[in-house]
């Protein structure tokens, strides 16, 4: 299986990356309980029901988001912050401003001829560690970084509990991903949004033609010239339309070359994708979004189109106080409890198979 060949540092630099590590806020069970209510009552109520899903349906799996309190920008963030104290220590303590300088330049050597001439075992490994970074499986890095020497500490200590998937690939759908396929297939909700790259709803089988992807997909591939789409079950790797070295096979005329979908800050959003996003939620008497910050524009204000709007959402988003509704709980709670309400055939099976 390929490498992930990670996503967030294949983004180019970009320093405004919105507020980063809010609190979550979880509701009590009392008023959860009442919103739920009132959420399963607009969604019955709804003739047109449409979704915009962000990184927050896909924590459950393992994923880390990106803004929350263990988010890939809030560990960045934190830890740069880190740095610059530390470094302001050193500096404070060290007047001519390097923190080495003291160290003499043959350090190694007096400490070898003090040992026998021979350095001491945990010296030869912490050597080796800071100055050669080792993946548990060089074919398969982080989810989100090509060198697990660039991933957060606190993010590789996650990975090393197995709280974080080595690779896109390593991921399953979620019972949130489960869940919006069989509402769709059944016509509940007629359209789903996602800003998501990580292709767990095509991965779960909702049809590509009900589901609009704005930030591209780590496992899609496009050709330049008729516009075919090929999902892959590998990370076709790449980043701002770049050519992935294969070619189109849809017809022996074509052959086009093949290039990833994932954009990059300065990208504009794919115009088919964005179009139809914005029509569906000019159409919609209901959107529901989940586990979306609603920070990134312009997908985030694509709820203003719809008559009525819900935030699912653990922590605050800048649309809280114009939403029908905000509830502050896990996407999958909130799923289930739609799910159950409904009471549709099959469902429980069909959740059964997502938990195997």
């Amino acid at each position: 299986m390929a490498s992930s060949a990670g996503y967030a540092n294949r983004l180019s630099k970009y320093d405004n990356k919105g507020v980063c590590g809010l609190p979550e806020i979880h509701e009590n069970e009392r008023v959860l309980k009442r919103k739920l209510a009132k959420l399963a009552e607009l969604v019955c109520k709804s003739k047109y029901t449409v979704l915009l899903t962000g990184a927050g349906v896909s924590t459950s799996t393992g994923i880390p988001d990106f803004r929350g309190p263990t988010g890939i920008w809030t560990s960045e963030q934190k830890e740069e912050k880190a740095r610059k104290k530390k470094k302001q220590k050193s500096t404070s303590v060290n007047p001519t401003g390097s923190q080495f300088e003291l160290v003499p330049s043959n350090f190694r050597d007096i400490q070898k001829q003090r040992s026998g001439g021979e350095v001491a075992e945990e010296e030869k490994s912490a050597s080796v560690e800071q100055s050669e970074p080792v993946a548990l499986d060089p074919e398969r890095n982080s989810v989100f970084y090509n060198s697990p020497s660039k991933m957060p500490d606190s993010l590789k200590r996650r990975r090393d509990e197995k709280s974080v998937p080595l690779s896109f690939e390593d991921v399953k759908p979620s019972l949130t991903h489960k869940a919006i396929t069989f509402l769709v297939d059944r016509d509940i909700v007629k359209f789903c949004i996602t800003q998501n790259v990580d292709g767990l709803h095509q991965r779960s089988g909702l049809s590509r033609s009900k589901h609009a992807v704005l930030h591209g997909c780590v496992f899609t591939e496009k050709c330049e010239e008729c516009g075919k789409e090929y999902f892959r079950d590998f990370d076709v790797g790449g980043m701002s339309f770049k050519k992935t070295g294969r070619k189109c096979s849809e017809a022996p005329s074509c052959n086009g070359d093949l290039r990833d979908t994932i954009l990059d800050w300065d990208d504009a959003l794919p115009e088919d994708d964005w179009k139809n996003a914005q029509e569906q939620c000019s159409k919609a008497d209901l959107v529901i979004t989940l586990g979306t910050s609603l920070r990134i524009e312009p997908a985030g204000s694509l709820p203003l189109k719809a008559k009525h709007f819900v935030v699912v959402n653990l922590q605050q988003t800048p649309l809280d106080k114009e939403a029908t509704l905000k509830i502050g709980a896990d996407v999958d709670k909130v799923m289930s409890h739609i799910m159950n309400t409904l009471g549709l055939d099959g469902w429980e099976e069909e959740k059964q198979e997502n938990v195997d």
